[in-house]
C-alpha cells in the first residue's frame, strides 16, 4: 500500500518538478504574468519588447539593447511590439512592421525615434513617415502600403498583446514567456533597469 502511495505521489510530483527544473530561481525585479507560462528551451531567450515611439523612456532604453544583446550573442531573440497611447497614431508601428518585412526593421526603429525626439517631427504624419521610408532605402510600394493599412492588422495584434500581457507603461519587456519587467522596477532609471534585466537574464541563461 506503501509502495502505491509513494508511486501515486512521484506521479503528481513529476509536473511540478519538471517545471521546476525549467523555470529556475530568476534574480531581479520582475512580476509572473498570470496565466503565461515560463519557455526556455536552453538556447535561446525570447523577448518581447513592448514600447511606443512616443516614449521618452524607450528613447532612452534604445541605448541600453546593444549592450544587453551583447551580453548574451546568439542567445535572444529579440522581438518588437510598438504600441501607441492616447492621441498617438498607429502609423509608426505600422511603418516599423513593413521596414522589419523589408530587413530594415532596426534603421526605421531608430529613424522614428530620431524623427520624433531629435528632429521634433510629427511621426504620424504619412507624408514624414514615407520620407523616412525614402532615407532609409524602403522601395515606393512602402509608401502604398503604409497608406492602405496593409500593416493595421499587426499594430492592432500588437495593442491586443499589450492588453493580454497587461502592459501597462513603456518599455515593457517580456522574457521567456511570462517574466514581465519595466522602468518603474529600477525607480525609473535607465541604467538601472538595463542591470535588472542584465540579471534576469543571467539567471535563466546561467551566465
Amino acid at each position: 500500500m506503501l509502495k502505491k502511495f509513494l508511486a501515486l505521489a512521484l506521479f503528481v510530483l513529476l509536473p511540478a518538478i519538471a517545471f521546476a527544473a525549467s523555470a529556475p530561481e530568476i534574480k531581479g525585479k520582475y512580476t509572473a504574468v498570470p496565466g503565461k507560462e515560463f519557455k526556455y528551451d536552453g538556447k535561446t531567450v525570447e523577448v518581447i519588447e513592448f514600447l511606443s515611439f512616443y516614449c521618452g523612456s524607450c528613447y532612452e532604453f534604445e541605448k541600453s539593447i546593444p549592450a544587453i544583446k551583447g551580453n548574451f550573442p546568439k542567445k535572444l531573440k529579440w522581438k518588437l511590439a510598438p504600441v501607441y497611447w492616447g492621441n498617438g497614431s498607429s502609423k509608426p508601428g505600422e511603418a516599423y512592421f513593413l521596414a522589419e518585412e523589408a530587413g530594415k526593421g532596426e534603421q526605421m526603429k531608430k529613424a522614428l525615434f530620431k524623427a520624433h525626439f531629435v528632429d521634433k517631427k510629427d511621426i504620424g504624419d504619412i507624408a514624414v513617415l514615407e520620407s523616412i521610408g525614402a532615407q532609409i532605402g524602403m522601395g515606393f510600394d512602402f509608401s502604398v502600403k503604409l497608406r492602405n493599412g496593409a500593416k493595421a492588422p499587426e499594430a492592432r495584434k500588437a495593442l491586443d498583446m499589450a492588453r493580454e500581457y497587461q502592459i501597462e507603461e513603456t518599455p515593457t519587456l517580456i522574457i521567456a514567456g511570462n517574466i514581465a519587467t519595466n522602468p518603474h522596477a529600477a525607480g525609473h532609471d535607465m541604467n538601472d533597469f538595463k542591470n535588472n534585466v542584465m540579471s534576469i537574464l543571467r539567471s535563466i541563461i546561467k551566465k
